[in-house]
């Protein structure tokens, strides 16, 4: 890599910047069809008139906005997805916007060891947490149809979801098998989030859900399968060693587990994605981290789970499956 290409890397940061401060402020949403100038945004948001300009002339650069004269207007892609008016808007970009602000203390938090955002996400409100839900939402209903479609439900009669959120995985679940009794747990203050987004996708009395802390709570019991998708990395070793033989407990005989994260080689270098999720835990959470196959086979091993496997999606992500025979 050469110096060029090291600068470039090293300033990427703030083409985002620019992009997440125009979401965060709803520029988007704001721009008008028939074009908006710099001042009547700046009026409209209570901007600085002279910084609202030159954001919005940066937006313009980066291809997010258009300009004619004194007129600004969204591109097709920005009010389909940036703009509060579209169907499709990706909402749970401000969760990508409240990383920035854990992420900056990266250098702090190696030096201290100390997350710069160690509250749980039971404590961390509403304005964290809904565009956490939603961001989490966006990118479950578009991989779940990949992701489950090796996933053989021929014996599979019920289903848990713990930590499911807004339930997308037990939407896919159902939407393979109807008949299958679907089950989401999560956190007392997540279920209500996690109903409103069942009955914005019809998933309304289809779906249960169950409230809970599975750190402190026992699991309900009685399922063929029992789903984690995005769980263990939140957790440390020891808290997903006693999750995991609570899943064992959970389970009917022959019924199965699949965990669904970043599985890291052996020296944590691969795949990339999970490096860098890695750091993402470190700056957001007590003790998350990307765990090992080693690891994840140790934890199963222990809990009493046989026929562990491992299957690799192109994204980097892998489905670990055991069985409780």
């Amino acid at each position: 890599m050469n110096p060029n290409k090291i600068r470039e890397f090293a300033s990427s940061f703030q083409k985002s910047r620019i992009l997440l401060s125009g979401f965060e402020l709803d520029i988007f949403t704001n721009v008008d069809e028939s074009g908006t100038s710099g001042t009547q945004i700046a009026n409209k948001l209570h901007l600085d008139e002279h910084a609202c300009e030159r954001l919005l002339n940066a937006l313009v650069s980066l291809g997010f906005l258009t300009k004619q004269g004194q007129l600004f207007y969204n591109t097709t892609e920005s009010f389909t997805f940036l703009s509060k008016k579209s169907s499709e808007y990706l909402g749970g970009l401000m969760h990508s916007n409240h990383l920035w602000n854990t992420w900056s203390n990266l250098t702090k938090v190696v030096k201290s060891g100390i997350s710069a955002h160690p509250a749980e996400i039971n404590e961390r409100g509403d304005d964290w947490l809904f565009p956490f839900i939603n961001a989490m939402h966006d990118r479950a209903k578009k991989q779940a149809p990949q992701q489950l479609a090796n996933i053989d439900l021929s014996s599979v009669k019920s289903t848990l979801d713990i930590g499911g959120g807004s339930g997308a995985y037990s939407m896919e679940f159902v939407s393979k098998k109807p008949e299958i009794e679907a089950t989401v747990f999560d956190l007392p203050n997540v279920v209500p989030i996690t109903i409103k987004f069942l009955e914005i996708e019809g998933f309304s009395g289809k779906i249960k859900t169950c409230s809970g802390d599975y750190t402190m709570d026992d699991l309900p019991k009685g399922f063929d399968l029992v789903f984690l998708s995005a769980i263990i990395h939140s957790n440390s070793f020891e808290i997903n060693q006693n999750l995991i033989k609570k899943c064992f407990n959970s389970l009917n005989k022959n019924g199965r587990i699949v965990i669904q994260d970043w599985i890291m080689n052996n020296d944590r270098t691969y795949p990339t994605a999970g490096a860098v999720f890695a750091i993402n835990m470190l700056v957001g959470t007590e003790s998350g981290d990307c765990f090992t196959e080693q690891e994840v086979t140790e934890m199963l091993n222990v809990s009493g789970f046989k026929n562990i496997s491992r299957k690799e999606f192109e994204t980097g992500l892998s489905q670990v499956t055991a069985y409780k025979i």
